[in-house]
């Protein structure tokens, strides 16, 4: 049985821009040390580093393609090793699994090759990450695994990427289940649209997006990444332990 941590420390994936970066500041901001993971951008890897360091926490930043299970166990190693290396701890204690890609393509448009490329980084990855870190959490912990809006209303061109979402919701109540034994709290983040580089950018960068977006949306405007990381902070912050199995949607009242 793995012991509790003395600093908490989370582990987030794709830490180096648009929610997971938000996420990352923060849950520094509260208090909490960071792993956070990047595919390429390095240097924004780095930088996120620089500002937690700037807050008062420690952070390492990884090199991890969600998309590419066999690299997986490598990576638990890592972890493990920047976990004595920088905390002298054995374990962490919050996982986020937040990295992904948007494919926006109909249905009958939808190649096999984007396909299989969702079901690797947004389901598969998820399963088998979050497998492999496990022995490594401490009792007590939380996972967040990240949806979307798009499991509850339907948008043209976003089938498989929501099903893949849709496949992780149900994944998380599993996890919670099975989980439950070592104190462990799984739940879901979904968000609503929000302004990133997400999917090109296009909610951010096109005003008659953007603009359809808020006439649909309760509160009148779209999601800001701030938005996302304040939601995901409160949900791993010690008063909402008692939360768990749920799907928590993040979206100002998109469609409602």
């Amino acid at each position: 049985m793995t012991t509790s941590t003395t600093t908490p420390i989370a582990i987030i994936t794709g830490g180096s821009r648009g929610l997971g970066k938000s996420t990352a500041l923060h849950l520094a901001a509260q208090g909490t040390d960071i792993i956070l993971t990047y595919r390429s951008q390095a240097a924004e890897a780095q930088a996120v580093v620089a500002q937690i360091e700037a807050l008062g926490r420690r952070a390492v930043a990884l090199p991890l393609d969600v998309a590419v299970s066999a690299s997986f166990a490598d990576f638990a190693a890592q972890i493990k090793a920047a976990l004595s290396a920088t905390w002298q701890q054995g374990s962490f204690n919050y996982l986020v699994n937040n990295a992904g890609v948007g494919v926006h393509a109909s249905l009958m448009e939808t190649t096999e090759a984007q396909f299989d490329d969702l079901v690797n980084m947004h389901f598969k990855g998820v399963f088998f990450l979050t497998q492999k870190l496990l022995p490594l959490m401490a009792d007590g912990g939380r996972i967040v695994n990240i949806s979307s809006g798009l499991t509850r209303f339907a948008l043209p061109g976003y089938a498989a990427y929501a099903a893949m979402k849709g496949a992780v919701e149900v994944m998380t109540r599993y996890m919670a289940k099975e989980l439950g034994a070592r104190g462990i709290a799984v739940n879901t983040l979904a968000p609503g649209a929000i302004e990133t580089d997400f999917g090109g950018g296009a909610v951010r960068d096109n005003p008659q997006l953007n603009s359809f977006v808020a006439a649909q949306t309760a509160l009148g405007r779209v999601g800001l990444p701030d938005d996302i990381g304040g939601a995901i902070a409160a949900l791993l912050s010690p008063a909402s332990g008692w939360v768990n199995a749920q799907r928590i949607e993040a979206s100002g009242g998109m469609f409602v």
